[in-house]
C-alpha cells in the first residue's frame, strides 16, 4: 500500500512561485529516487526533476535556474520549488518514486495522482 500524495498546486500569475510537495507513505523499504514529471494537455509526460536518496539532483535543461528539487528523507518527502512561472509551465505535475517495498522485492515505479498547476497570463 504505497501512496504518493502531492500538494501545493494551484493557480498563480505569471512570474509567481509555487512549492509542490509529495509525501510517500505505506509499505516502503527504501526509496532510491523521487522526482517530478508534468503533462500539459496534448503533450506527453515529461521529466521535470529527480533526486536520489543520496541527494544527487537532475533538473530538465529548460527548467534549470527556475526549478529546484529537494527532499526530506526522514519524511519520505520530495519538494519542487518553482519560480518565475509562465503559462508554459501549466500542467498536471506528478510525483514519482522508484522504491522497494520490502527486502528482495523488485524496484518499482509509483505515481501520485497529480496536482494541477495553472499559470495565468
Amino acid at each position: 500500500q504505497v501512496q504518493l500524495v502531492e500538494s501545493g498546486g494551484g493557480l498563480v500569475q505569471t512570474g509567481g512561485s509555487l512549492r509542490l510537495s509529495c509525501a510517500a507513505s505505506g509499505s516502503i523499504f527504501s526509496i532510491n529516487v523521487m522526482g517530478w514529471y508534468r503533462q500539459a494537455p496534448g503533450n506527453q509526460r515529461e521529466l521535470v526533476a529527480t533526486i536520489t536518496s543520496a541527494g544527487t539532483t537532475h533538473i530538465a535543461d529548460s527548467l534549470k535556474g527556475r526549478f529546484t528539487i529537494s527532499r526530506d528523507n526522514a519524511k519520505n518527502t520530495v519538494y519542487l520549488q518553482m519560480g518565475s512561472l509562465t503559462p508554459e509551465d501549466t500542467a498536471v505535475y506528478y510525483c514519482n518514486a522508484l522504491l522497494q517495498r520490502s527486502i528482495g522485492d523488485y524496484t518499482g515505479n509509483y505515481w501520485g495522482q497529480g496536482t494541477q498547476v495553472t499559470v495565468s497570463s
